[in-house]
């Protein structure tokens, strides 16, 4: 084993042992919230458990997609199951947004007839919220971790994080002033904030999935860079795409000039790839210049300040 793979091996690990902790924290809290909220009468108690349910429903499919990943590939799944994590990421922004809407709705009927609430224990169930949460999100961050699959675990905690802060404020603002409807206003507040939450995890889920390139990374200065190293007399069929969260990967045709060993240059591409920008899983077809036709995005030599070059 490379000494990458086993620091992909231990970061696994530490995801693994950060999402079965937080879970059990959560799904503790979890309960104890559902019957605070109906005893208490809170909409903004039920929905804040609503989105600690989601959170372990988050977690469970997160720690399940973390395990699926790691299942060796075979020849009919040469990548194995690895985009089973941006799945699962995808799955949780998806409920992230049904949670919001359900919360809109309830909002809304409620606003029409403010329901009495015991502000007291609103707010004494949502400090216990805020503690819990905010001990689930330590246990999540601490890892560092960039996969997508925790961040959007982590994301669904921090949501509640907030959300277990509003809930105090709706119990306050009940208890002092007896001024019903800040219940479902406080709400409202809190399915915005789990919608904003939803919308990176999305994002960044379906360029995944689209296989598009990963974020901050420029094909187009990569095309260059390779283009201008010596020996080199053009790039094109330049694809860079990501595997699953920090698993980046690029295939490319490299033409060289006559008289260049194709696999010395292959060989340097690969060294400036994972050294420059990271890319240690690539797929380059080095020919010499003439062998083949070549179609798409062209990347010469002499277009470090322009614009590539087309074929139509």
């Amino acid at each position: 084993m490379t000494h990458a793979n086993e620091h992909a091996g231990h970061g696994r690990e530490a995801d693994r042992r950060s999402l079965a902790v937080a879970l059990a924290i959560t799904a503790s809290y979890t309960v104890a919230e559902v019957v605070g909220g109906l005893l208490t009468g809170s909409l903004a108690l039920l929905a804040d458990a609503a989105h600690m349910l989601s959170d372990n429903l988050s977690l469970g499919l997160a720690l399940f997609a973390l395990w699926l990943s790691s299942r060796p590939p075979t020849p009919e799944r040469s990548f194995g199951y690895k985009r089973a994590e941006i799945l699962a990421a995808l799955f949780n922004g998806v409920t992230l947004v049904a949670i919001s809407l359900w919360i809109f709705y309830e909002a809304y009927r409620r606003l029409q007839e403010p329901p009495q609430v015991m502000g007291g224990w609103v707010a004494a169930v949502a400090v216990a919220g805020l503690a819990v949460n905010a001990a689930a999100a330590w246990v999540l961050m601490r890892p560092g971790s960039e996969s997508l699959n925790l961040q959007g675990a982590l994301r669904h905690v921090l949501a509640d994080l907030l959300g277990s802060f509003g809930v105090l404020v709706s119990g306050l603002i009940i208890l002092l002033t007896g001024w019903y409807p800040a219940d479902p206003l406080i709400s409202v507040l809190i399915g915005l904030l789990i919608l904003a939450s939803s919308w990176r995890l999305l994002r960044d889920s379906v360029n995944i999935l689209l296989e598009a390139a990963p974020q901050g990374v420029d094909p187009a200065e990569i095309g260059r860079r390779m283009a201008s190293t010596t020996g080199v007399a053009e790039v094109h069929d330049l694809h860079v795409w990501t595997i699953t969260s920090g698993f980046p990967a690029l295939s490319a045709h490299v033409l060289v000039s006559a008289g260049e060993d194709c696999h010395a240059k292959r060989r340097e591409l690969e060294r400036l790839l994972r050294e420059e920008y990271g890319i240690s899983h690539t797929t380059l077809q080095v020919d010499h210049a003439g062998d083949h036709a070549t179609h798409g995005t062209r990347f010469l030599p002499l277009d470090t300040k322009r614009k590539p070059h087309h074929n139509i």
